[in-house]
């Protein structure tokens, strides 16, 4: 099995910031990308960031000039540096991973996921 754990997230005031981390831990043959979902009350489930181990990043556009993604292959961790935080950015914020785990001798490819973190963005 491979574990997801967050830290980081809490109560912020608007324009605030704050830095979300992963680890990625157990039965893991090789991770290809690593990212941030949010999930906010009644939405759906929205990317937020993604990045691959040749370093490509993605982010929603509307996090884009605010929110950093940073990674560690070695130590299979990512990072989410959050600044200049709105009301809307008010969500349960979600790691994955998407690589191959190692189960005898094989190695499934599947999405893992962390129990989520939340972030509050209110005055």
């Amino acid at each position: 099995q491979v574990q997801l754990v967050e830290s980081g997230g809490g109560l912020v005031q608007p324009g605030g910031s704050l830095r979300l981390s992963c680890v990625a831990s157990g039965s893991i043959f090789k991770i290809y990308a690593m990212g941030w979902h949010r999930q906010a009350p009644g939405k759906q489930r929205e990317l937020v960031a993604e990045i691959t181990n040749g370093s490509s990043i993605e982010y929603a556009d509307s996090v884009k000039g605010r929110f950093t993604i940073s990674g560690d292959n070695i130590k299979n961790t990512v990072y989410l540096q959050m600044n200049s935080l709105k009301p809307e950015d008010t969500a349960v914020y979600y790691c994955n991973a998407f690589g191959q785990s190692i189960m005898g001798d094989s190695y499934p490819v599947d999405d893992f996921w962390g129990q989520g973190t939340q972030v509050t963005v209110s005055s």
